[in-house]
């Protein structure tokens, strides 16, 4: 059975795995459902520790990113990767797939990993934004395609059978960066 955490929660309590794992941040928008979410599969770690940006990880990292933008949102014409910081995501337009939800809603799926060589930060969470640890288990992808089912449809209000869909295709983005053995 999946295990989850919330991160910081689990660096204070020292029950971060050390051989690696999965981390799943997001980030809402405070005025609409403007919402992004960076997944991040790691392992070879050499060290981890807090800073005053958040949790640092030496290690090699993977990331893959997904956005959800609202029908209304004013700066869709604007590249992804080229859109201020709190909305942007490391991927232009070509290098993602694009699901539209019935509500005429994007979710936006980065099509290859981000590699992250030696280090990489994980924000501390402020708001109702959040970072969970998922660990290696023989059930994590079933466990990623039921949290993105949930957390799109409930947190981004993403409709429930376009998350539902939309959670299968995160997996295949997802199974890029798992942590092979």
């Amino acid at each position: 059975m999946a295990i989850v955490k919330e991160l910081f929660g689990a660096y204070q309590k020292g029950e971060l795995p050390q051989d690696g794992g999965y981390i799943i941040s997001s980030f809402f928008d405070g005025s609409s459902t403007y919402t992004k979410y960076e997944v991040t599969s790691y392992n070879n770690v050499k060290d981890i520790y807090v800073n005053e940006d958040g949790l640092v990880f030496q290690a090699d990292g993977w990331k893959i990113f997904v956005l959800v933008e609202p029908a209304n949102y004013s700066n869709k014409h604007v590249e992804p990767a080229y859109r201020d910081a709190s909305h942007m995501i490391p991927y232009r337009q070509k290098e993602v797939d694009v699901y539209t939800s019935k509500r005429q809603d994007k979710v936006m799926v980065g099509r290859e990993p981000i590699v992250t060589y030696t280090s990489f930060t994980v924000l501390k969470s402020a708001g109702n934004n959040f970072s969970y640890i998922v660990f290696k288990t023989d059930d994590i992808l079933q466990a990623i395609q039921t949290f993105f089912a949930t957390s799109l449809w409930k947190d981004a209000r993403v409709p429930k059978t376009d998350a539902d869909k939309t959670a299968k295709e995160i997996l295949v983005a997802f199974k890029k960066i798992m942590i092979v053995e």
